[in-house]
């Protein structure tokens, strides 16, 4: 059967993949899409979506809880795991549903099964009814990762888990150690301590939540702990004993190890990129340390051929990869004044209580290279709407170019910051100085006018706090 040819064949339908699709289609690309599992990925089927689903569950539990604070009655405060991953499930199913509409809609070509490119410009696919050959000129990875394991710490999917397990549980932890501190690991850590779990996080670094702002980190830190989590930094796994109903973790922590029994352990210490099995290698692609290496526009340096996502390097984040997809099917398409994503203006998101995100540079990393700073805070404490919400515990933190007034970075913790964090990304998006976020007017009462008090903070102006 001859080979069916295109302009561009996608490997991998997660949130770059099937948005880069999307994109070369609108521009007029013969374009197909090959996708091994499900549509939408990792991220809407196993990460970023059906965690969410979780976490609010967890978030209506805890609100039900402090029923009282709000002048309300709640009795007999309980809930149902099974139906809380159930929901969880049923969303992800509904959105994997509208990405395969979104396919038809688009008239991409889709192609279920096993990719390998044997050749420059081809791509063979394994299917259930035999094996399918496509050509095209381009070809973009977008195969994502997976979780990472280490020797001794391997999930079992019984006692030991990764996300796909705790996403859904055979049973409710009582007892839960979760390895790394991460979005993911504190995540979960998150809604299994609101449930109930008595929960140990252990992280390798000197705080938990590494990437963020330090005092971010130790806000965050001081915050799980009030909820009931035990915090070991500098702190490091190296070994598991199973049994039938528990798992022994030697802990090494301060040059000792110390014996902890728990009935399950969630691993999360990071990702490996999904390179295996692809003939790269034989294609003259470069891989370091499981991730492709590119360059700034995703291309790969083998004419044609462009990797982007997980598989491409960090930072890690579903939004990234799509920024990323749509940047090379413009690029493909001939499109003038492509604009390459910078990885410092993209937001971290971590959807724990309290949400923590961030953008740009940390405090210490602005004065590691060599800016003089100007620093702003602001305490959820000082804010109205917060406290009439009944969330005030949180702070947002911005940092500027003494000098030019630029807006290096932002750091928030507390309610809704996942949501809030979009306008400081625009701010450095547009290139805001000091001057034109302090002249713009906040709405009130809304959570907001904390970033704009914590800019006006770094200037000495501060109004409410």
């Amino acid at each position: 059967m001859a080979a069916k040819s295109f302009d561009i064949v996608v490997i991998g339908a997660g949130p770059g993949g099937y948005v880069a699709a999307i994109r070369a289609s609108q521009l007029g690309l013969n374009v197909a899409i090959v996708e091994r599992e499900h549509m939408g990925g990792i991220c809407l089927n196993w990460g970023c979506i059906p965690t969410k689903a979780m976490l609010r569950s967890s978030e209506i539990f805890h609100l039900m809880q402090r029923a009282k604070e709000f002048g309300l009655k709640a009795d007999g405060i309980g809930y149902d795991l099974d139906e809380v991953v159930k929901r969880s499930r049923t969303v992800a199913k509904q959105l994997n549903s509208g990405v395969g509409h979104l396919m038809k809609k688009n008239k991409i070509t889709v192609v279920m099964g096993e990719a390998t490119i044997p050749a420059k410009g081809k791509v063979s696919v394994r299917t259930d009814k035999g094996t399918e050959d496509l050509t095209a000129k381009n070809i973009i990875l977008a195969t994502g990762a997976r979780a990472r394991e280490l020797p001794g710490l391997e999930a079992d999917g019984d006692r030991v888990w990764t996300y796909k397990a705790a996403l859904t549980p055979k049973h409710m932890p009582k007892k839960l150690l979760v390895i790394g501190s991460g979005a993911i690991g504190i995540e979960f850590a998150s809604f299994y301590n609101t449930l109930g779990a008595d929960t140990t996080v252990v992280e390798v670094m000197d705080r938990i939540l590494p990437v963020e702002d330090a005092e971010i980190s130790a806000f965050a830190k001081k915050s799980f702990e009030k909820q009931g989590m035990k915090i070991l930094q500098k702190a490091m796994v190296k070994q598991l004993d199973r049994a039938k109903d528990k798992v022994t973790a030697h802990i090494e922590i301060g040059g000792k190890v110390e014996k902890q029994e728990f009935d399950t352990v969630i691993s999360a210490v990071g990702i490996v990129g999904n390179v295996e099995g692809l003939g790269l290698e034989e294609l003259g692609v470069k891989i370091d340390r499981t991730h492709v290496v590119t360059d700034e526009f995703c291309r790969t340096g083998v004419e044609g051929v462009y990797a982007i996502g997980d598989i491409a390097g960090a930072p890690w984040l579903a939004h990234k990869a799509s920024h990323e997809g749509v940047m090379v099917a413009e690029l493909i398409a001939g499109k003038n004044k492509v604009h390459p994503s910078k990885p410092e203006s993209i937001a971290g998101c971590t959807y724990c209580y309290p949400q923590v995100a961030s953008v740009g540079y940390t405090e210490a990393k602005a004065k590691e290279l060599g800016y003089d700073v100007k620093v702003g805070r602001f305490p959820f404490i000082g804010n109205g709407k917060a406290i009439a919400l009944g969330e005030a515990e949180g702070l947002v933190k911005t940092v500027f170019d003494a000098k030019t007034g630029e807006l290096l970075g932002a750091h928030m913790i507390g309610a809704e910051v996942t949501e809030l964090i979009q306008g400081y990304v625009v701010g450095r998006q547009l290139e805001t100085t000091e001057e034109d976020l302090m002249e713009t007017v906040f709405p009130h009462p809304t959570l907001s006018e904390m970033m704009h008090e914590s800019v006006l903070d770094a200037y000495d102006r501060v109004i409410n706090f």
